[in-house]
């Protein structure tokens, strides 16, 4: 009998790190029951990409945005044709955008501008957004919350943030997506996880980076997101099949993701 279907919510399949076996990657995705792949952009070149690699094959979707780290390179053109892209039959998402206050490759007011940005793209398109956070949690929060109180539809990503924020994130619509970094010993996502209902879970490589045990500090994959379903399974202490089916089911019913039984074994 089949595994139960998984989806990785969040994967980079355009970095050069997949060009020597994109084809094997998504390949042992299929074997492991992975029925659909989000590839996502971070600029204007990598949601093209991730555009033409979810044309290339059925069970990959794409998001298309711009990462806080880029913010300051986004002209209004390339704003104008992100626009564009989400009209593309694969394109289900906004993302992934937010606010990065680690390392600042962005001045800080120029990646709220974007941010604010794709905001408001999201509730123009009634688009689903992919929110990155790294040490900026409050002004995320507060940029949201001081928008529309209605209509959010999306994910933060990675969520690496404490229980408080979790709750406040699900207040305000959005769902938390959990990686590998639930696997490690000194994490406590996967504490805060364990406290948050399955109906607003889901799951997600992030590959290249953040490979789960038992595969930590090698190249991360989509097949890997097995292993992040089973952390889950276990801290929650609930079966496999029940993560399965919570996290795949909030991915088709966020993205509007079409699963084709044929495109697993």
């Amino acid at each position: 009998m089949n595994k139960p279907i998984l989806v990785d919510t969040h994967s980079h399949l355009d970095f050069d790190r997949f060009d020597a076996d994109r084809d094997a990657v998504i390949q042992r995705a299929r074997e492991e029951n992975i029925g659909a792949i989000m590839t996502i952009g971070i600029d204007y070149k990598s949601s093209l990409a991730a555009i033409k690699i979810a044309e290339d094959y059925a069970s990959v979707y794409a998001a298309v945005g711009v990462h806080p780290h880029d913010a300051k390179s986004m002209t209004d053109e390339q704003f104008a044709e992100l626009k564009e892209m989400l009209a593309h039959p694969k394109v289900v998402a906004i993302g992934e955008v937010g606010l990065d206050y680690h390392y600042d490759y962005s001045p800080r007011h120029v990646q709220r501008r974007v941010f604010r940005q794709f905001l408001e793209l999201s509730l123009e398109r009634q688009m689903p957004l992919i929110i990155h956070t790294r040490e900026s949690d409050e002004d995320v929060q507060h940029i949201i919350q001081s928008r529309s109180k209605k209509g959010w539809r999306g994910v933060f990503h990675c969520f690496a943030g404490d229980k408080k924020m979790a709750h406040n994130v699900i207040d305000l619509g959005f769902l938390l997506s959990f990686t590998g970094n639930i696997t490690f010993k000194k994490s406590t996502s996967a504490h805060v996880m364990a406290d948050i209902p399955l109906d607003k879970i889901m799951i997600e490589t992030d590959s290249p980076f953040m490979a789960p045990v038992p595969h930590r500090g090698k190249r991360n994959e989509p097949a890997f997101v097995k292993f992040v379903a089973e952390k889950v399974a276990e801290t929650k202490n609930i079966t496999y099949e029940e993560v399965a089916n919570f996290t795949t089911q909030n991915a088709i019913d966020l993205f509007g993701l079409v699963i084709d039984k044929k495109d697993v074994l």
